[in-house]
């Protein structure tokens, strides 16, 4: 089966695309043929990828700017999304912040930050999509991206790995909801990624340590989620809802 022609003409909202696995989702959707609606808060960067999606054959580019955590920002960039490109096929709730504060001084200003772009933001873009999948009498499918750190812990990201914990609870409470709308949620667990914002650990002495711990004794490359997200993206995984698929290397089985 080839999935990415099964996403040839879709359109795809991508949220915290403007870098990192949220670009690398849009350049593969663009490459697959997909209208790629993109959205961020910094809305100069996706201006720059525009280009970049046209040339690898995206049906369509729409570059949004969003702010997750405001209400009518999401209502505002879907309802764009859906006037440009009439419907939306595919949800992609990227966006993401961390810290790497101790729990014991992390500000409550700080902790309300992450679990409010992280958890607060998707849940806000996929009950927009929903309702208006809803009122269309249509499905859609939605892809949260979580984290291995929703199922185990470090040391410094307290927060993040609650805001994680929270998409996978939510991922699975929203299908179960969803489901007789035939609005399929799943959602992708990557383990440790090299991306922009942790380049420089990944470029450090200490990160031999934890690749150590790495079964497959590598970092995740972008690329390694593609064939995940194409599954999950396109009626490949039509009778699928409530999964959280780990890319992670073995992390999750690794031993203690």
């Amino acid at each position: 089966m080839n999935l990415a022609a099964l996403l040839k003409g879709k359109t795809v909202f991508i949220t915290g695309a403007s870098s990192g696995i949220g670009a690398h989702l849009a350049r593969l959707c663009a490459g697959c043929g997909a209208n790629v609606a993109q959205a961020a808060r910094r809305i100069g960067e996706l201006a720059a990828l525009e280009a970049d999606l046209t040339a690898l054959g995206a049906a369509g580019v729409l570059s949004l700017r969003l702010d997750v955590a405001d209400e009518e920002s999401v209502r505002a960039a879907i309802a764009a999304a859906r006037e440009r490109f009439g419907a939306l096929d595919v949800i992609v709730n990227n966006a993401g912040v961390a810290s790497d504060a101790a729990a014991m001084d992390m500000s409550a200003a700080e902790f309300d930050l992450i679990l409010g772009v992280n958890l607060r933001g998707a849940f806000l873009v996929a009950r927009e999509a929903a309702r208006g999948w809803r009122a269309e009498k249509r499905g859609g499918a939605i892809i949260n991206i979580a984290s291995v750190l929703g199922f185990r812990q470090a040391s410094g990201v307290a927060a993040y790995a609650m805001s994680k914990a929270g998409i996978v609870q939510m991922t699975k409470t929203l299908a179960l909801e969803w489901a007789r709308h035939n609005i399929r949620v799943n959602a992708l667990a990557p383990g440790y990624f090299d991306t922009a914002m942790n380049a420089e650990f990944f470029a450090s002495e200490a990160s031999k340590v934890l690749i150590k711990r790495i079964p497959m004794r590598r970092i995740g490359d972008p690329g390694d989620l593609d064939g995940p997200f194409l599954l999950l993206a396109t009626e490949a995984s039509r009778f699928m809802t409530g999964a959280v698929i780990p890319v992670d290397g073995g992390h999750l089985v690794s031993s203690l």
